[in-house]
């Protein structure tokens, strides 16, 4: 596997040279940049003739990682010559489906799905009901594949989020990426690093991923009584302080985070599923578990590969984490540096949601507020 990596910024241009390096030979480039860089389409357009026989893969973010760095309003682009690997993808725009399920269940089944072993998807991050995305998927795909990707982000503004596979960016839209080859080794973790606080309510009234009621009473009017000042930012606020769900006692619950509140009906939206009967508690951040989460996250992913080093290594972590950690947000990659180690390319961004199983041998979901890392390497 050979990787090329550039960034590009309005005040420097492309760092550390203009892309084209592995030119014809590149098979993938993947694209992680600010909202207004991938609409306005001309450094898109400049990487495809860059590396004319490539597939474009890529969204907009709440944060580019290139390297160590974090950044905002850039554009890292990666790409990637594969040995030994064989790729294929599609996408589909979520008005051309009934629902996030449908739109899973479509994609997967696009795919050959012979010697298939991993997809990765990139989706839309405000229509989606990343949940159902995700059942869409597995329950199309063969048990053996694993599945990890993110949803798009659209830094702290929640307006509008892009998705490319091979054209313009585009609204609305979910893309999968197919990888075929028993020389391809693929590594997975995610972590999240939050503390419970207050009481566990019971939901007792939600609809997919609506949430109404909890404990019979509103749910807006007691979430935005635990935020006290801070419910005055909702939705963006709400990255601060997500809810950790579980079904049942002793279950590892997955953290939801809050897309839109509806001020009329008391209703708070999250990007993935509150069930009705589960039950939900506040969390809030703690620094140092953050970025010890993002750190035990790369450390299962690099486990998985065995005694080899990874090629590459695509970090999504949660736009929470990042609005929580500020200037120590370089932190948690600088972690996974540590855990990696030198050779291995860093690439990724700041997402509205994860999508990866925590562990081998778990199954895939959709997660909020972690550090969800996937490894790549050719043997």
């Amino acid at each position: 596997m050979k990787i090329e990596q550039n960034r590009w910024t309005e005040g420097k241009g492309w760092e550390p040279a203009p892309p084209g390096k592995l030119g014809r030979s590149a098979d993938l480039v993947l694209l992680f940049g600010s909202r207004n860089i991938l609409k306005s389409g001309a450094q898109v357009d400049l990487i495809k003739k860059a590396f004319p026989k490539a597939h474009l893969l890529g969204c907009s973010t709440a944060g580019e990682i290139y390297d160590t760095q974090v950044t905002d309003d850039s554009l890292v682009m990666t790409a990637i010559q594969f040995e030994h690997t064989r790729i294929n993808g599609t996408r589909i725009k979520i008005g051309e489906v009934k629902d996030s399920f449908q739109a899973g269940e479509r994609l997967a089944q696009s795919l050959d799905q012979k010697g298939l072993v991993h997809v990765f998807v990139l989706s839309d991050g405000l229509k989606i009901n990343g949940s159902d995305l995700v059942r869409g998927l597995t329950k199309n795909l063969p048990p053996e594949v694993s599945i990890t990707g993110g949803l798009s982000g659209d830094g702290e503004y929640f307006l509008e989020t892009f998705v490319l596979w091979d054209g313009p960016a585009e609204r609305e839209a979910v893309a999968i990426l197919g990888l075929y080859g028993d020389r391809l080794k693929i590594g997975y973790g995610s972590l999240g690093g939050w503390d419970s606080f207050g009481p566990e309510r019971l939901i007792t009234r939600s609809e997919g991923n609506v949430l109404y009621e909890l404990d019979g009473k509103s749910a807006l009017d007691l979430y935005k009584n635990y935020l006290g000042e801070h419910a005055k930012g909702l939705p963006a606020t709400g990255l601060l302080f997500p809810l950790s769900l579980r079904m049942q006692e002793g279950e590892t619950g997955v953290v939801r985070t809050i897309l839109s509140i509806n001020e009329k009906d008391k209703s708070m939206v999250f990007a993935g599923d509150v069930p009705q009967g589960a039950y939900a508690r506040l969390m809030k951040a703690n620094f140092d578990r953050l970025i010890d989460g993002s750190i035990g996250a790369a450390k299962t992913s690099r486990e998985a590969l065995g005694a080899a080093p990874a090629d590459l290594a695509v970090l999504i972590s949660c736009v929470g984490r990042k609005l929580v950690l500020k200037q120590r947000i370089e932190e948690e990659v600088e972690g996974v540096r540590d855990v990696m180690g030198a050779r291995t390319v860093l690439t990724g961004f700041y997402s509205y949601g994860e999508i990866s199983p925590f562990t081998h041998n778990a199954k895939c979901e959709l997660h909020n507020q972690t550090m969800t890392i996937t490894t790549f390497s050719e043997r």
